[in-house]
């Protein structure tokens, strides 16, 4: 795919889609904002009052306008906008010239039922929000049971209500329009097909929608085609169909078996937007703090052993303290940038637990407090460690105050540049 610079004098318009109601918006805060975050929260409702007095066409904006708008900079503009188009709110077209200019077009939110159907966006808000939020939020969504048991129903049908009087002519309708997630192509039909026993299942029997719930499936669960194959077997029905709820259930018991009871890893996943540091801090300690607010504890991990995949047991010490200790992946990584300095570059399971039990019970939940708690009590960590310890106590590099003035040693900033080089 071609790289497009995105530049403040390139322009836009923006086209309506859809018919997008009061009750969306609020969807779009409730369910979209714990997963886009509030940049491509902003943007969307941007986008939306920019067409608003043009009812479904927008008059030509250049993107200095959104910068001024939302406070952001042109970077943040595209991350946002590639945001929306990641979960089907937006599409995005883009023609070359002088200026360059794109048309965006803006699509309806899912409604409450579809969001809560939908594989990731369900897996995704849960693991985002917690447990405790998510049933909150069902509970505002579910829908209130009447008991009816002795009422009888006396509604009239339109036949009996209204009489046709005149001749009414076709003509096009605003509607509600939705776009799908749209994922890459993970899985390989013709090689799943090919894999299941012959007459088994026909290939029309494989619909649009049910090749989109096995990619969605597989890109949760982390399967790849031959896993799937697996679980498609179990789920064929008795006319050649797959059963849908059957395949989801299936899914989820076949990782939940691989992976000892647990939901999905969540290694690979970053920050939730809503807990990271506000924009703009530029010193060497809001850099750090970046970096570990838009890096998976997987990729840290990777980042810290110089480009080679973390071992098994060191992905299975984070995966606990994501999954089983809900810590928050920017926690995690200060963590593990705490005890591999402090610790001669080994994360030593008791020690990483003793520490990780205390921030839990703290209640931490971003990089700042967890580095903020770090120095706190760094005196009472030191004493805990089991391996032998140079007389010169190392520390982390945020760990000197002066990092926030720009104020640090050559070796600091070394330090400091090795630890970003690998994220830029």
């Amino acid at each position: 795919m071609k790289i497009i610079t995105l530049l403040p004098a390139d322009t836009y318009t923006v086209n309506k889609k859809s018919i997008i109601t009061e009750e969306d918006k609020n969807n779009i805060l409730s369910l979209y904002e714990p997963i886009i975050g509030p940049t491509a929260t902003s943007l969307y409702f941007t986008l939306l009052k920019d067409i608003k007095l043009f009812d479904y066409f927008s008059k030509d904006y250049n993107h200095h306008h959104l910068m001024t708008i939302m406070k952001c900079n042109i970077e943040n503009i595209k991350l946002a906008r590639e945001t929306l188009e990641g979960v089907g709110l937006i599409k995005t077209y883009y023609k070359e010239g002088e200026p360059n200019t794109y048309v965006y077009e803006l699509y309806a939110p899912l409604s409450p039922k579809e969001f809560f159907n939908n594989p990731i966006f369900n897996i995704t808000l849960y693991n985002n929000i917690g447990k405790t939020e998510y049933n909150n939020l069902k509970l505002e969504y579910e829908l209130p049971k009447v008991n009816l048991k002795d009422y009888i129903e006396i509604t009239k049908p339109l036949n009996l209500t209204y009489k046709s009087t005149s001749e009414l002519y076709n003509f096009d309708v605003k509607e509600r329009n939705t776009l799908d997630i749209v994922l890459d192509n993970n899985i390989d039909f013709d090689l799943l097909l090919s894999s299941l026993p012959k007459g088994l299942i026909k290939e029309k029997n494989f619909s649009k929608k049910t090749k989109e719930l096995i990619e969605q499936l597989a890109f949760i669960y982390d399967l790849d085609t031959l896993k799937m194959v697996e679980i498609i077997r179990l789920v064929i029905n008795e006319k050649g169909l797959i059963d849908k709820d059957e395949l989801r259930k299936q899914t989820r018991k076949y990782y939940q078996y691989n992976n000892n009871g647990k939901l999905p890893t969540l290694i690979y996943r970053t920050q939730p937007e809503y807990l990271k540091n506000p924009q703009g801090d530029n010193s060497p300690l809001g850099k750090i703090i970046y970096m570990f607010e838009n890096t998976s504890p997987y990729d840290f991990l990777k980042i810290k052993n110089k480009g080679a995949n973390p071992t098994s047991r060191d992905l299975k010490l984070i995966e606990n303290l994501i999954v089983d200790l809900d810590m928050k992946p920017a926690v995690v990584n200060v963590l593990i940038d705490y005890v591999l300095k402090k610790n001669n570059n080994k994360l030593n399971q008791a020690f990483v637990e003793t520490i990780a039990g205390q921030w839990k019970r703290t209640g931490i939940e971003t990089a700042k407090e967890a580095m903020e708690l770090a120095k706190k009590e760094n005196n009472k960590y030191n004493k805990k460690l089991t391996t032998t310890k140079t007389k010169e106590d190392k520390k982390p590099v945020w760990f000197n105050e002066d990092i926030k003035k720009e104020e640090i040693s050559t070796e600091e900033q070394q330090e400091l540049e090795e630890m970003l080089k690998e994220f830029r």
